[in-house]
């Protein structure tokens, strides 16, 4: 039997069932623990001291007590504590992506996917490099810096030869005023050789969903094809750093199994990170799973309502404190609403998960992922953070200026990061404002900049700020940066 090893790089010792059963009898026999809940708490609060704001974070077991708790105000003081976190280390501010999808041929057999290899309705397309190029104009037209790729897994179609070039040519496009900044990439569990030539292709974050911890689930849940293999998929982040990517992104699609199991297991997943490799995951996403061609998410009996997919949320944020939390366009405008104050700091705009969607009037179904619940623009988007006193965030500074990895966690953790990020995001808000914002969303916009520089506590940050904004406002100079 495996043992629960944190800096083992087997998937079974470092993702341990044992110990997961035993984390979640303890937080069930602890749920109602009033003093434990307290304390456990009280560690998590943020701390200010004389080198910034520190967060000490919890264990997964901590986290798991919180999850489990059963006392209507501790709830509360859970996302309190989150909203206090997500203040202190990201600001008011919320960073803005797409997706782009590159090709839907898939040899897996996923039964929650549509990608699936044996569904023959849906109808298989993969971009060729001038369609990319029409995509990426269009996500440019909108306003867009950074994508996140995605791709099903296939060695023929989709090789990593051609995962190479797609990211090639999106970096090549540069249409009016716009630019893709940072590709993010979310493909299939690959190679360390591959991750390299990733790494090299100038990559930003590599990012993949674990869909399920629990091995007899994921088995199930996979029965055919390459993503079959438990292991290799589970130590695909050991990999990917081993590799020379630095940033990477874990999630569980919810709903597949249950969530407290899947909690435990993610909290676990980034301890082993942090305990092997220095750095935690860059994101964490909490994706739930959704209608899409031949899916029917209620086949499945572990849905979660949004009551605790809200808590679920709250209590990743206090248990990794440092790490970017994502929400796609899978979720209403009232469940994202309501995430953004708990710990969310990057949401998906004007999203159209189907291949070839964005060069397309009306929004296409036959070839998405999973159907989209918040269907408005990214002008919609951008408005709507605003007026929930969010600053919306085209920024990508961090990764070009090498501040990736532990250099971003360190900058994180003392917090000066909010020296770089707040007037980046100020800068790159300008950018969108004068290129592709309406008037209404520029009305709004330009009073939050002007508020929002005050607030900019180094005087001389500040000044640079406000000259590069008139600057931006004033002529077609581009891209400051911190």
């Amino acid at each position: 039997m495996a043992v629960y090893n944190p800096k083992s790089l087997k998937a079974e010792e470092f993702i341990n069932h044992e110990e997961i059963l035993e984390t979640l009898e303890y937080a069930e026999k602890n749920k109602n623990n009033a003093e434990l809940i307290d304390s456990i708490l009280e560690k998590a609060r943020p701390k200010k001291t004389e080198t910034g704001t520190v967060c000490a974070g919890l264990t997964h077991r901590e986290a798991s007590v919180l999850l489990a708790c059963e006392i209507p105000e501790k709830t509360e003081k859970i996302y309190e504590i989150a909203e206090e976190i997500k203040l202190a280390f990201y600001g008011n501010r919320i960073v803005i992506f797409a997706p782009l999808y590159l090709s839907n041929y898939c040899v897996n057999g996923c039964v929650y996917c549509p990608y699936h290899l044996k569904n023959k309705r849906i109808p298989r397309k993969k971009l060729t490099q001038e369609e990319v190029k029409a995509e990426v104009i269009a996500l440019q037209d909108m306003g867009h810096k950074r994508l996140a790729i995605e791709a099903g897994e296939d060695p023929v179609n989709n090789p990593i030869e051609y995962i190479l070039e797609c990211i090639k040519t999106i970096y090549s496009v540069h249409h009016k005023n716009g630019d893709i900044r940072r590709v993010n990439v979310n493909i299939a569990a690959t190679t360390v050789e591959n991750y390299r030539k990733l790494k090299d292709a100038g990559i930003g974050t590599y990012i993949l969903f674990q869909e399920t911890y629990h091995k007899d689930s994921y088995l199930k849940l996979h029965p055919t094809g390459p993503k079959h293999d438990y292991a290799y998929h589970t130590e695909a982040m050991d990999r990917a750093m081993q590799g020379g990517i630095d940033d990477v992104g874990l999630g569980v699609l919810f709903g597949l199994e249950l969530y407290k199991y899947e909690f435990a297991g993610l909290i676990m997943h980034a301890e082993h990170l942090e305990a092997v490799h220095g750095v935690g995951p860059h994101t964490i996403s909490v994706p739930r799973i959704k209608k899409a061609d031949d899916i029917d998410p209620t086949a499945f009996d572990n849905s979660i309502s949004d009551e605790i997919f809200a808590k679920i949320t709250a209590c990743i944020r206090l248990a990794v404190p440092y790490t970017g939390m994502i929400i796609s366009t899978r979720e209403t405008e009232d469940v994202r609403t309501k995430l953004l104050r708990l710990g969310v700091s990057q949401v998906s705009g004007g999203s159209r998960t189907s291949v070839g969607g964005y060069t397309q009037q009306e929004r296409p179904h036959d070839t998405e992922q999973f159907d989209v619940s918040d269907r408005r623009t990214l002008d919609d988007v951008v408005a709507w953070l605003m007026e929930n006193g969010h600053i919306p965030s085209f920024c990508t500074a961090c990764y070009r200026e090498g501040r990736t990895g532990d250099r971003f966690m360190t900058l994180c953790k003392n917090g000066q990061i909010l020296n770089c990020c707040h007037p980046n995001a100020l800068m790159t808000l300008t950018e969108y404002l004068v290129d592709y914002a309406s008037d209404r969303t520029k009305e709004i916009g330009y009073k939050m900049i002007e508020a929002e520089l005050k607030r900019i506590p180094k005087e001389k940050v500040r000044k640079i700020a406000e000259e590069n904004i008139k600057d931006i406002r004033n002529s077609n100079r581009r891209d400051f940066r911190f």
